[in-house]
Order: C-alpha cells, then sequence, then structure tokens
C-alpha cells in the first residue's frame, strides 16, 4: 500500500471514529464527553482516542509524524 493510500486509511478510520464519538453524544444530548456518566469506561470515547493517537503515527508503533 503506498504511503498516500495509507495515509487516507488513517483519516478515514478517524472520521468514522469521530462521526461515531459525535452521535453518541448527541443521541444523550452533550456537547462533550466530559459531561457523561461513562466517561472513562466508554468504548466508543476509547475507540476513537485509539484512532485519533493511529492516525498521528499511520499505525505503526513508537514516535508520531508531526
Amino acid at each position: 500500500m503506498s504511503n498516500s493510500q495509507n495515509t487516507d486509511e488513517w483519516s478515514n478510520i478517524l472520521d468514522i471514529k469521530l462521526k461515531e464519538l459525535k452521535d453518541c453524544q448527541d443521541s444523550k444530548q452533550f456537547d462533550t464527553c466530559t459531561k457523561c456518566n461513562e466517561f472513562f469506561e466508554c468504548a466508543i470515547r476509547k475507540s476513537y482516542i485509539k484512532s485519533v493517537y493511529e492516525s498521528m503515527n499511520k499505525g505503526s508503533d513508537g514516535g508520531f509524524e508531526f
């Protein structure tokens, strides 16, 4: 897979996870996750955070590309 395709893959995953997070917030009528009682245990939030880190390092272990 070329580098640009790999970047697109991580960006697409991040977009999907962000939409899932926003949909959850909207369904609970919150503008932020911090208002939710499930803040620390939330699988959707954890999945989004993981996708942020993966998009920053393009799925590689170790450092980030800035």
